[in-house]
């Protein structure tokens, strides 16, 4: 058996010993041929919800204090995140790979710590956090990790905060060379 990828003006085709068992046009729509089952998913990359965003402007975050970080400008945006609530609400239900990165302009003083959240619908989902050693130091709290979300009421919001007591601290500074948050669908439900 001989299944080959033929690309098309149109698109491309899937075929088997000659026969077409599989186009896709230009816009990603799917026609499969009689007599022929798919099972599973069927991935077509120009529909799947992806973003990156970073901040313009840093934000002021008081001590243990979880503060949503401004993600307002985007490299890149399907249509799915919110540069307003800073939210990510993705249209397909399925498996997304989240990522997101701050950075404490502010120096945190010696054994501090700073962290950064992934909120899905309003609660802490995950935290991750570095603590600084010695001395004064800007840290970079990054968090990444796969999570399911339903394509309709499901969002996912990044949070920071840090723990030196009477202390406000700067975090997102230097926009894009220094924070992102980017999520993309690895897989469909």
């Amino acid at each position: 058996m001989t299944i080959s990828i033929k690309p098309t003006a149109s698109g491309s085709t899937i075929e088997q010993d000659g026969s077409t068992i599989l186009t896709v046009d230009g816009s990603g729509n799917v026609d499969v041929a009689n007599n022929l089952t798919v099972t599973g998913n069927v991935p077509v990359n120009n529909t799947a919800p992806a973003f990156f965003s970073y901040p313009s402007a840093a934000v002021s975050v008081s001590s243990a204090t979880p503060t949503k970080i401004p993600f307002n400008l985007t490299d890149f945006n399907t249509g799915d995140y919110d540069t307003t609530n800073y939210r990510f609400t993705p249209s397909v239900a399925g498996y997304y790979q989240v990522n997101a990165h701050a950075y404490f302009g502010t120096s945190v003083t010696d054994q501090q710590q700073v962290w950064i959240g992934l909120y899905k619908n309003g609660s802490a989902y995950m935290y991750a956090s570095v603590q600084n050693a010695s001395g004064n130091d800007n840290l970079s709290p990054s968090i990444s990790t796969l999570i399911y979300l339903n394509g309709s009421t499901d969002y996912v919001e990044i949070y920071v905060r840090h723990g030196q007591a009477g202390a406000t601290k700067d975090a997102g500074s230097f926009g894009r060379a220094f924070n992102g948050f980017s999520a993309f669908l690895a897989r469909a439900a």
